[in-house]
């Protein structure tokens, strides 16, 4: 067992692939995450501040570490939970880039275009040397810097899909991820008087400094509709940043494996795909928004759709996290995180004045 996280069931991974009997293992462990998803919509609806996937992350972790449910999330739920975690994890991603318009976009102009890029960038380089000085384990350093510059843990979740890191691996960043958004929605607003932000200002530099989609929104509304309009555009120009940069990673991927199978003579080695099929449907879907051919009730029903399967994925997640382990073994990650925010911040704050 790793520290920090339940062990699944190899097998599960397998999904749609495994033998009859190993699919109807996952069934309670779907159920599981179904319940889950709806409990954290009730908590979302009663709670509006409090953002429907952040709960969903939230009840995972509570369910992994409680007395009286973390033997079902370690044993009968666990087939069920890893299915969640993967599948429906990148089947949301496909449906989140109906979100994004690229008339949107380019609305913004090509300065503010430019500079939102740059954060991206910059944030994901800086995380990345970051993680790698301070000596992080495996993917860890690409994950955090994946969640922490372009979209939480549908980025992280993404980047995952491409390296094929184990979703046990996946499981420190998405939480600390999520913590610092989870932060950001109590800290930020109680920035901006003493910082000097008008409420455009505040929506820029929610929106090219807060990770998930619900975060931005749970933390822009706070200033009101016109600032919440402009933190979505510029959040959804991060989301964008998805595509190219888990491609790059598919395709490091296949020159890495390409030099070790010709450096071992080995003819026969499978590659991985140049683009993702999930990434692909990625940025399919953007198109079609894009195109405006879709009408708005489809549009809708797709964005209720895959809200609910990433609260699935992200409640699987959360249930292999092992709050004491973590606790034990992740300050090196911790530190990271906490200075990836910090420098995602900073440079958005820059950002802003620039525009």
């Amino acid at each position: 067992m790793r520290l920090g996280v339940a062990t699944p069931l190899k097998d599960a991974r397998q999904g749609a692939l495994l033998p009859r009997g190993l699919r109807y293992k996952s069934l309670p462990g779907l159920a599981a995450s179904a319940a889950a998803v709806v409990v954290a919509w009730l908590i979302h609806s009663t709670v509006p501040v409090m953002p429907f996937l952040t709960v969903s992350v939230i009840l995972g972790i509570l369910c992994a570490n409680l007395p009286g449910t973390s033997a079902a999330v370690e044993g009968v739920l666990q087939p069920g939970l890893v299915f969640s975690a993967k599948r429906f994890m990148r089947w949301g991603i496909v449906l989140l880039g109906l979100k994004l318009s690229l008339l949107d976009v380019a609305a913004l102009g090509w300065k503010t275009l430019a500079i939102v890029v740059g954060i991206v960038l910059l944030t994901f380089m800086g995380t990345l040397l970051l993680g790698k000085a301070l000596n992080l384990p495996g993917d860890q350093p690409l994950l955090l810097a994946t969640g922490f510059s372009i979209c939480g843990a549908s980025a992280i979740g993404a980047m995952s899909g491409v390296t094929k890191t184990d979703h046990r691996d996946t499981v420190i960043p998405i939480a600390l991820v999520t913590l610092c958004g989870t932060l950001a929605i109590a800290v930020l607003p109680a920035l901006k008087g003493p910082l000097g932000l008008d409420t455009v200002q505040f929506g820029y530099w929610v929106g090219a400094s807060v990770h998930d989609v619900g975060q931005v929104v749970a933390t822009a509304q706070t200033a009101g509709p016109a600032s919440l309009a402009v933190a979505l555009i510029v959040k959804l120009t991060r989301v964008l940043m998805l595509a190219p940069m888990v491609t790059g990673a598919a395709l490091v991927g296949r020159f890495r494996r390409r030099r070790t199978a010709n450096g071992a003579g080995d003819t026969g080695i499978k590659l991985p795909p140049l683009i993702p099929f999930f990434v692909a449907g990625f940025m399919a879907m953007i198109i079609l928004r894009t195109l405006g051919i879709l009408p708005p009730v489809v549009l809708e029903a797709a964005g209720t759709v895959q809200d609910l399967l990433l609260a699935a994925a992200l409640f699987g997640l959360g249930a292999s996290v092992q709050v004491r382990a973590l606790l034990q073994t992740s300050g090196r990650a911790i530190m990271a995180a906490m200075l990836s925010w910090g420098l995602i911040a900073a440079l958005a704050f820059a950002g802003v004045h620039i525009i």
